[in-house]
């Protein structure tokens, strides 16, 4: 019986770690890796991690923001997200903070959606994409600053969504994973969701931790 198609946990010896650069939000780090029988050396994100959410509305609107990210120069459509820069933060507290924060909504569902690795090869950082239903408006307003002082909100249908991603209009990697997410498993009446709460044990470790500088 052919077993199911899945990742394999690996754990390679590190043999030295170093941060090779601090920055304002993450770092960098350089691994020397024991593998195959030689050492190899790589540089890499050092990344906390991050949530994101899909809130859909009774109509199957997926909930949009567009804000300035400078690294590509572009004004996105995304959806709500944010980094597990907070110690001990429970992911999905942390979806539920930002959902509120960027959009003055809260969510009475809470179901976990898709998970992915960004950019493997170069970062450690991990999303977990939440979809969020049975929408209100926040208890209060959040003023926000720097690229999200004019962020702009739009309700969209999932099936146009995906309609922009296949199109190749939108570019964002949650946005993009979510809403063929969503839409895959909306056909299958929801049935590859699981409860908010469900543990991630794929989560970035916090950004620094290892085996200690080399």
């Amino acid at each position: 019986m052919t077993e199911p198609l899945q990742d394999e946990p690996a754990e390679a010896a590190v043999t030295r770690s170093d941060t090779v650069y601090e920055g304002r939000v993450w770092n960098i780090r350089r691994d020397e890796v024991s593998y195959n029988g030689e050492t190899i050396v790589r540089e890499y994100m050092d990344h906390t991690g991050a949530v994101a959410v899909l809130a859909l509305d009774e109509d199957d609107r997926m909930l949009l923001i567009k804000q300035y990210r400078h690294p590509v120069r572009a004004r996105e459509w995304e959806i709500p997200a944010g980094l597990l820069d907070i110690a001990q933060e429970d992911a999905l507290t942390a979806a539920q903070r930002e959902l509120a924060e960027e959009t003055d909504l809260t969510a009475a569902r809470w179901d976990v959606l898709a998970e992915f690795s960004t950019s493997p090869g170069g970062s450690d950082e991990c999303i977990r994409i939440y979809l969020a239903r049975d929408l209100a408006p926040a208890a209060e307003s959040f003023e926000r600053e720097a690229e999200e002082a004019d962020i702009e909100l739009r309700w969209e249908p999932l099936e146009d969504v995906v309609a922009a991603v296949l199109a190749r209009r939108v570019q964002n990697p949650s946005l993009v994973i979510g809403a063929l997410a969503a839409h895959a498993s909306r056909a299958a009446d929801w049935q590859s969701l699981v409860p908010g709460d469900t543990p991630w044990p794929r989560r970035s470790r916090p950004v620094g931790a290892g085996i200690g500088e080399g």
